[in-house]
């Protein structure tokens, strides 16, 4: 399978180690690209866009990325605290006073973006044309009532914290944008990027990655140290997991792709984009962010994480113990990424993830069109960012 693209001296590993996933590890379509202290030193693609029509992925190629949408829609939630929009530790309700209701009076800003506010689930059900119609999800979200109180647990806001963080902007920005149009106004426009939140009519679907999904039962195959209590409580109708990842409801994940979603917004996970895009943004913010207005203050909130809730840090949805600041994942002893705990991204279903590692200047991208089965480290990722660090500690060295 052809390898596209380039790798600066020193990063040849990286070649060969993405060469070595479509030769060994089963890939059918990726890419992958680094930025280091503002200069791209990796940018790599390669397979096929689509398996069918034996289609290549080419250099601009766009794809559907999952939950890794969430580190770009945290992206412009610290571009708008840079602006002064809002305080981290002001109340919700203080902005957005119709979330003061059902137990949510005291949830901060800084409690939701760390996915502590116990709105991992929505009870009424979210279709397309609901999601269509942010005035109608806006009265539905804030009837929500929490699923723990807000503040004692965490647990990953699989689907609603998009919703959540797109809601609030729009109650603080002085033209009332959602995420969608904010990232793209403020962050998209200015750096030229091709990242969408919700898909665009015009971007023609030649250019589009064809998801290769998986039904859910297939996971009992795929059982990790890090990812079966997860996995069996997304099996249990009802559990709090199945109802975080089941709203709005899919057959399976590749259905996000499908025109009834991909033209709404669902700022956590319905982000489409060129990988090398997603690279240059993070790897922006690991260098000081200035490109984007982004202060120290909001720059020292992402690097450090969130206080942990009360009652320790057990995910009530993934079933292990995490660490969020500001709607990113932080490291953890299950996953580790990074030089230290300073860097912040977040993963895909199937295998995607981005992540901003500050104490390297690195900004980091990997996504694939076929979906792997890990909650993260994917094989194919995670060959691709340990061979990246080895090549940092051998230029360090040399």
């Amino acid at each position: 399978m052809s390898v596209c693209g380039t790798v600066a001296p020193g990063f040849e590993p990286v070649r060969e180690e993405f060469a070595r996933n479509f030769a060994e590890r089963g890939e059918v379509g990726a890419a992958c690209a680094v930025y280091r202290h503002g200069e791209k030193v990796v940018d790599l693609w390669g397979g096929l866009r689509d398996r069918a029509s034996g289609a290549p992925w080419e250099e601009d190629t766009v794809v559907l990325v999952f939950s890794t949408t969430k580190g770009l829609s945290a992206l412009a939630m610290a571009v708008a605290h840079s602006r002064g929009l809002f305080d981290l530790d002001e109340r919700v309700a203080a902005y957005w006073p119709e979330f003061a209701q059902a137990g949510k009076e005291r949830v901060t800003v800084r409690q939701l973006l760390a996915h502590q506010a116990g709105l991992c689930a929505i009870d009424e059900p979210l279709t397309p044309a609901t999601l269509g119609d942010l005035d109608a999800l806006a009265v539905i979200l804030a009837r929500q009532r929490p699923a723990w109180e807000p503040g004692t647990r965490h647990g990953y806001h699989a689907l609603t914290l998009g919703f959540f963080e797109s809601e609030l902007l729009r109650r603080v920005d002085p033209q009332h944008r959602s995420l969608g149009r904010f990232f793209a106004d403020e962050i998209a426009r200015p750096l030229g990027l091709q990242f969408h939140i919700g898909l665009p009519a015009g971007v023609p679907a030649s250019r589009l990655a064809t998801i290769e999904s998986f039904r859910p039962l297939s996971l009992l195959f795929h059982l990790d140290r890090d990812s079966w209590r997860m996995v069996l409580a997304y099996l249990r109708p009802g559990s709090l997991t199945a109802r975080a990842f089941g709203n709005p409801r899919v057959a399976r994940p590749s259905d996000l792709a499908a025109p009834a979603f991909r033209g709404v917004e669902i700022p956590s996970v319905n982000g489409f984009g060129v990988v090398r895009d997603i690279a240059r943004v993070y790897g922006a913010v690991a260098t000081g962010g200035r490109d984007l207005g982004i202060t120290p203050a909001t720059l020292s909130e992402l690097r450090t994480p969130a206080p942990a809730p009360s009652r320790g840090p057990h995910d009530e949805v993934l079933r292990v113990p995490t660490v969020y600041a500001f709607g990113f994942l932080k490291p953890t002893p299950a996953f580790r990424f990074g030089t230290n705990d300073a860097a912040f991204g977040t993963m895909g279903a199937g295998g995607s993830f981005a992540f901003a590692d500050p104490d390297s200047g690195l900004g980091f991208a990997y996504a694939m069109n076929k979906m792997g089965f890990h909650v993260w480290s994917d094989p194919r990722e995670q060959a691709l960012r340990d061979v990246v660090y080895r090549c940092l500690d051998s230029r360090r060295s040399a």
